[in-house]
């Protein structure tokens, strides 16, 4: 089956308040959004990350002085249930302006593979990189997969609301064929790193607005369009509001 590239014109250039849709995964409402237009759910997104990480024992990964400073957070996806609870969500940082923007790194820091991140990066800025950051979810496992399974799509949504071509992201090794199921690929060249300690192999991972479906699940490309319909209607919506209003 032929798919075509993932490419649709949106009328608003940026997120300016929350979009959602029940996600059928999760039986959950995704939402979309950013720090300074949902205060209360970013708080909530912030508090659930670091319960999740320091549960994990890996506070060092989440980065805490990045992730309280909201100009390093663009929009953040909440997979939250019927009861307002989230349940898991993933933030993003950019379009990054150099290689130093990214955590990663921080991450390569002083290890095999440095080079070649930078290189990478380096590389695919001119087009628009953006980085996936704080990926987190509810270790109730009868929930994981399907989580694991919606948030692996949200590359898809902030590279159209953001307006870039690439996502990067990484992730241990124990999680990326979570991540691949949406078309991420693992950058093989890079030698895994032990980050945030020496438990994990960390890799770097690419999404590829133009070729994502080359290696996506098919279920995954199916849904994936039905979510960037979903968001071209909700944006025409908000779009027409504002006209309507005189804005």
């Amino acid at each position: 089956m032929s798919v075509p590239p993932l490419s649709i014109d949106l009328p608003i250039p940026s997120l300016t308040g929350r979009i959602s849709w029940f996600d059928s995964d999760t039986a959950c409402t995704m939402v979309v959004s950013t720090p300074s237009a949902d205060p209360a759910l970013w708080a909530d997104f912030v508090e659930g990350a670091s319960r999740s990480y320091q549960k994990h024992g890996i506070e060092r990964a989440l980065d805490l002085p990045s992730l309280l400073d909201e100009r390093n957070t663009q929009l953040f996806h909440a997979v939250v249930d019927g009861d307002g609870h989230i349940m898991g969500g993933i933030r993003a940082k950019g379009p990054l302006e150099s290689p130093e923007d990214s955590h990663a790194l921080v991450e390569w820091a002083d290890r095999p593979g440095l080079h070649t991140v930078y290189k990478m990066l380096s590389d695919r800025l001119p087009f628009g990189v953006i980085e996936m950051k704080t990926a987190w979810m509810t270790d109730d496992q009868s929930r994981s997969r399907a989580l694991g399974s919606t948030l692996a799509r949200t590359p898809f949504t902030t590279m159209a609301l953001l307006d870039a071509q690439f996502v990067v992201a990484t992730a241990g090794s124990h999680v990326l064929n979570r991540w691949r199921s949406s078309g991420g690929v693992v950058a093989t060249k890079v030698p895994a790193t032990p980050y945030p300690d020496d438990r994990y192999r960390t890799k770097m991972m690419w999404w590829d607005r133009g070729t994502f479906s080359n290696d996506a699940a098919p279920d995954q490309v199916a849904k994936i369009f039905n979510e960037m319909a979903i968001l071209a209607r909700q944006l025409d919506h908000v779009d027409a509001r504002a006209l309507g209003s005189g804005l």
